[in-house]
């Protein structure tokens, strides 16, 4: 019988983070749902099922990232799967010229800094997963190549701190993904779509469920799926 594998997904008190635990958990893996406050009574560990539970992770706090790998080291040994869900978009309103550098900060400290930080602080229990896996949760908003095109479909999503954060996070993609070539640790990009969360509004075309679905296909992939790359589905998409 084969090993159950554990993840660990940020973000995960609604939205994907949350669909993503979920999918995950109904595909036999035990799923850590990192949470900044205290799972509301909705979301007890009996409403969710036996595969799923919580760990306080504070993306403003390292400490909580220090605190939960060692939790998972103490009790599983390993990390196999890592999905960084968390991130904020506070300036998506903003014209680049208009937006607050308060609000920029506040994106980048989430979205690429503690995103950065807290795949450090995990990054040696997964390599002592025979095949881990590391999911950035991007956003097609983060192509420089479409933010460079006035044709492209991005209407105007078009913010300086959203959009450059997402392209910071995807540059952390393939360099992460570059120095671990020789690992069995694959590293890649996550675009889910323009799906119904706070973000992406009631008017979004995609549902909660079918934005995960590609953040789990790439917590799953085989040993001779792709790394270093940005993917919506099962298509790349451009940088």
């Amino acid at each position: 019988m084969s090993e159950t594998k554990i993840a660990l997904v940020t973000g995960a008190n609604k939205g994907l983070g949350l669909e993503t635990a979920k999918q995950l958990a109904a595909l036999g893996y035990e799923v850590l749902l990192g949470t900044r406050q205290p799972a509301p009574a909705s979301l007890a560990p009996a409403s969710l099922g036996p595969r799923l539970s919580f760990v306080r992770i504070d993306m403003h706090d390292p400490a909580t990232f220090h605190a939960a790998a060692a939790r998972i080291g103490e009790k599983y040994g390993r990390l196999d799967v890592l999905v960084n869900n968390a991130g904020i978009g506070p300036d998506v309103a903003f014209k680049p010229s208009e937006s607050p550098l308060k609000l920029i900060r506040e994106t980048f400290e989430t979205n690429v800094f503690a995103t950065v930080e807290i795949t450090q602080v995990m990054l040696p229990l997964l390599r002592k997963s025979a095949a881990g896996r590391i999911v950035n949760v991007s956003s097609v908003l983060g192509s420089l190549t479409l933010n460079a095109d006035p044709q492209a479909q991005l209407g105007e999503w078009r913010s300086f701190g959203y959009n450059g954060s997402r392209a910071a996070l995807n540059m952390f993609t393939a360099t992460l993904a570059y120095e671990l070539r020789d690992t069995p640790i694959k590293v890649n990009s996550a675009h889910p779509g323009w799906v119904k969360t706070d973000l992406g509004g009631a008017g979004a075309p995609l549902e909660v469920g079918e934005g995960a679905q590609t953040s789990v296909r790439l917590a799953t992939l085989p040993a001779d799926g792709p790394t270093g790359g940005f993917f919506h589905a099962n298509d790349a998409l451009p940088w």
